[in-house]
């Protein structure tokens, strides 16, 4: 049947308006398969790709064949399912090496501490510790023990709270089985010292959209952190600003949390390529 012609003046849009298209599709729908199989627990079999992505099932085949070639993907022939392969792993071990979290965080982190003259760290969690992997100390304030490369206990620390409360719970409670995997660097009243505690502290933390740390790693001392989190929404590391407590009310701490926050979403548009509006 011929197509009806539109009635004069009306305007017909193109038939590519109802799908934004790719210039590169191959190479697109390369990186949304890639993209998939990372964000899944397990293997996937090449039916429920293509149904997933939209993609007809012949061409995620092709694409398929062509990054099992490559090593990128890994086919478990008895499963019937493809899972991803060591040249993504090799990929993955290389961004590790190239440090882009430090190399990224550092000029935000400086930034930060030059406007609001205190200290500032970028931890990761490594365990159920975090690992401090950069620190830029503001000038004329006392030296931390949040230096690069220093391991601390996750549920004491900002940086590690804000990770953990943008983990799923039962993370956390793997992480934390038993009263024998708390420690406490000092005697204190409310120190967290079983999981219950933890997870009341967890919710809070989620409620207002940053973690905070009163003096349980250093007394007289305060920190403030928020995650910086991946593409899926993983926490990745967190941005904190240490300082001594009687130097800022607590009327004052959601404010700096406001700007921490403001960092970690920075660093978060970063690592996914991108720069923020």
């Amino acid at each position: 049947m011929a197509d009806t012609p539109a009635p004069q003046g009306a305007v017909r849009a193109p038939k590519a308006a109802a799908k934004a298209t790719s210039k590169v599709p191959a190479a697109e729908n390369t990186l949304r398969i890639l993209k998939l199989l990372a964000s899944r627990r397990g293997p996937m079999a090449a039916s429920n790709i293509a149904t997933a992505l939209g993609l007809p099932r012949s061409s995620v085949y092709h694409l398929l064949g062509v990054m099992e070639a490559n090593g990128f993907v890994l086919h478990l022939h008895e499963e019937q399912r493809y899972g991803l392969g060591i040249s993504a792993f090799e990929l993955s071990s290389a961004y590790s090496r190239q440090e882009p979290l430090s190399r990224l965080g550092r000029p935000l982190l400086a930034s930060l501490v030059d406007a609001i003259g205190e200290s500032a760290h970028l931890a990761v969690l490594h365990g159920r510790d975090v690992l401090y992997i950069v620190e830029e100390r503001a000038k004329n304030r006392p030296s931390l023990v949040t230096d690069v490369g220093v391991r601390l206990p996750s549920h004491l620390t900002a940086s590690g709270r804000a990770i953990l409360a943008a983990l799923p719970k039962s993370q956390v409670r793997a992480l934390y089985p038993n009263a024998a995997a708390f420690s406490a660097r000092h005697d204190m009243d409310g120190a967290i010292m079983k999981y219950s505690s933890l997870s009341s502290h967890l919710d809070q933390v989620r409620q207002r959209g940053y973690a905070t740390e009163h003096g349980e790693v250093t007394p007289g001392f305060g920190s403030i952190a928020a995650a910086v989190t991946d593409h899926l929404g993983w926490p990745t590391a967190a941005v904190a600003v240490t300082f001594l407590e009687d130097r800022l009310p607590a009327d004052q701490w959601p404010a700096l949390a406001a700007r921490v926050q403001k960092v970690a979403d920075e660093l978060s548009v970063r690592i996914h390529g991108r720069r923020s509006a």
